[in-house]
């Protein structure tokens, strides 16, 4: 099981490491951020830009189909009490890029990438909280 471990560096700031890389993220002002690094959301929204933007980008480099300037805008609301993330769509442009009848193919790709798959199959994430007296024993 891959792990990713985020470490509290106070100020609200946090560093969370994974496969050797190393991931900043700040909170919103209201809960104490500066403005800093991303948010916990931002990253979770980059996530899966940048994921759909990889697939994409792997399946038209092998089917010949021209990846210059691909881009891709995510957008989404945000909803209070409780806070949560809503109303997403995905725009990927193509700038140079002509799909013609591998445009459900790509579509396909898209709609299948790590992120977006997990989003549709997740049921719920388990959270335990470990104190002290845990983690001393």
């Amino acid at each position: 099981m891959a792990i990713a471990v985020t470490r509290y560096l106070g100020g609200m700031m946090f560093e969370t490491e994974i496969g050797g890389q190393r991931i900043a993220s700040d909170v919103t002002p209201p809960m104490g951020g500066k403005g800093r690094a991303p948010t916990p959301p931002d990253l979770f929204v980059v996530s899966l830009g940048a994921c759909i933007a990889a697939f994409v980008a792997h399946y038209c480099e092998q089917e010949g189909i021209d990846t210059r300037d691909l881009s891709v805008e995510t957008a989404f609301e945000k909803t209070e009490k409780p806070a949560y993330l809503t109303n997403f769509s995905v725009d990927v442009r193509l700038p140079y890029g002509a799909c013609g009848d591998r445009q459900a193919a790509v579509q396909r790709v898209a709609d299948h990438c790590i992120i977006h798959e997990t989003l549709h199959h997740l049921k719920e994430v388990q959270i335990r909280i470990h104190d002290r007296n845990d983690l001393v024993a």
